[in-house]
């Protein structure tokens, strides 16, 4: 592993009970067992680029903004620009938490960095 690159996953990189990750069998798993898709957000792409990642849920209103994607396509664009998944597996009561946010692996590392200085 790359001098000051964290690891794919890691606890608590945002707040007590977040973890991140850039693993994307980790992501499909968590995504999955919560029933999301992956998705992106409608008119935010250009030529050859698909726009804005997002994981749709069902029971949100994502129906008329985002646009379901394959996960290879998703997973592509995840890696060409460099972004790793904050997301939380419970809330603070215990129950099953949908709580996620893209972000740069750079910031990501920062994160695990700062925790540990």
């Amino acid at each position: 592993m790359p001098k000051g690159q964290a690891k794919k996953t890691s606890e608590r990189a945002q707040s007590y009970t977040s973890k991140y990750t850039s693993d994307h069998e980790v992501i499909r798993k968590w995504a999955e067992e919560r029933g999301a898709k992956p998705a992106v957000v409608k008119g935010t792409g250009g030529k050859g680029d698909i726009g804005m990642l997002r994981l749709d849920f069902p029971g949100y209103s994502g129906k008329e903004s985002l646009e379901h994607i394959s996960w290879d396509d998703w997973f592509d664009k995840f890696e060409e620009r460099n972004l790793a998944l904050v997301y939380q597996d419970e809330t603070g009561t215990g129950e099953k938490s949908n709580f996620n946010k893209i972000i740069s692996r750079e910031t990501a590392d920062e994160a695990v960095r700062k925790r540990h200085a």
